[in-house]
């Protein structure tokens, strides 16, 4: 053993100290506390044959040559040259994955489902140098107004697209597009990530909901409706199923379901949200709203319906009947479009990306946000 200080680097000649009068494991980590080597007493060549570990945060302000296996679980950062064999770099990666919202039916549809929503942090640690894909999925149209039978199901809305993120390593993360919303007068609402409602005037069923990402569509009611009160479900949200409608006149019912919040980007943003249904001639004042998270709101003979919002995953509001001069049947609105989004240390960022997302900094992550496909480089 050789107490602290007692060889000063002044007695040691450049190169005195090779590997030849080392012997293996003759110095531990043990053996060398914390900062006890820096950068200026690294000022020549590094050169390790064996296996290099790094688990923290480590500077070398020279140059690094590894001829075995690097394995580094934490931050290396060398300002010199990196000559390496077989390395591995890894770091942990949040995501938010939502897909497309489903668009809602005509004539009293139903609101779309929201698209499914699945966010946690990657299965395995991501790999330097590997690519991963993110796919965007499209809103789902809305149900056309004019032509043909409603009760054909041609008047549906159409379903979301699927979004996912795909890459070396990690276990593919994929959300199911939103279910449809059935058109009048009595078709169903479409399975999805979240389920789309049921379309008004008769008994119908709201559409299944995906396990994990979403819930069910609400129910449209039956015969017992009286006049022209006739309204389609809401569609399901990610955090509650869409509302069934009843059939009263000028209620306020058939609401899509919320969605949930995610703080993934460093504020609270809500996704993920059912659409509202659309409702008959004689509700001119309640509009079926959509739920939170970008689900549009239903059409009503006196307000026009919405849209689900782009880049939320939110369900398309159903269309009407008899609103304006248009015809009595109202198509039903577009779903929003999905987003996938992910969150890695900024020191670990390569800044290598296609498909031209937008990225921000939210304390010391980097904030990869797609609104369309693409990919990033770890």
């Amino acid at each position: 053993q050789i107490a602290a200080n007692t060889i000063a680097t002044a007695n040691i000649a450049d190169n005195a100290v090779d590997g030849t009068k080392i012997a293996s494991n003759s110095i531990l980590t043990r053996h060398i506390d914390d900062d006890q080597v820096t950068g200026a007493q690294l000022a020549d060549n590094i050169d390790i044959a064996g296996t290099l570990d790094v688990t923290g945060a480590t500077t070398l302000d020279s140059t690094l040559a590894v001829a075995g296996n690097a394995t580094i679980g934490g931050n290396l950062t060398v300002t010199g040259t990196v000559s390496a064999v077989n390395v591995d770099v890894t770091y942990a990666c949040e995501y938010l994955v939502v897909a497309g919202g489903g668009g809602g039916g005509s004539r009293f549809g139903g609101g779309g489902g929201a698209g499914g929503m699945e966010t946690g942090t990657t299965s395995s640690e991501i790999a330097v140098g590997s690519v991963y894909t993110a796919t965007v999925g499209a809103g789902g149209s809305g149900g056309g107004a004019t032509g043909g039978s409603f009760t054909g199901g041609a008047h549906n809305g159409a379903q979301g697209g699927t979004s996912s993120l795909a890459g070396s390593g990690i276990t593919t993360i994929s959300c199911t597009g939103g279910g449809y919303g059935g058109a009048g007068d009595s078709q169903d609402g479409g399975a999805g990530g979240s389920g789309g409602g049921g379309a008004g005037r008769f008994a119908t069923d709201g559409g299944a909901g995906t396990s994990g990402e979403g819930n069910a569509g609400g129910d449209g009611s039956g015969t017992s409706m009286g006049g022209d009160a006739y309204r389609g479900a809401g569609g399901g949200g990610k955090g509650a199923a869409g509302s069934n409608s009843t059939g009263t006149d000028n209620a306020a019912n058939g609401a899509g379901g919320n969605g949930a919040a995610s703080s993934i980007t460093g504020s609270s943003v809500n996704y993920a949200g059912g659409g509202g249904g659309g409702a008959g001639s004689s509700d001119q004042n309640n509009q079926s709203s959509g739920g939170t998270g970008g689900g549009g709101a239903g059409n009503t003979r006196d307000s026009n319906g919405v849209a689900g919002t782009a880049n939320t995953g939110g369900g398309g509001g159903g269309g009407g009947y008899s609103i304006g001069t248009s015809g009595d049947n109202n198509p039903g609105l577009a779903g929003g479009s999905g987003v996938v989004i992910l969150k890695v240390p900024t020191t670990n960022y390569t800044g290598t990306v296609s498909g031209s997302p937008t990225v921000t900094t939210s304390g010391s992550n980097t904030i990869i946000k797609f609104t369309q496909s693409g990919s990033y480089t770890a």
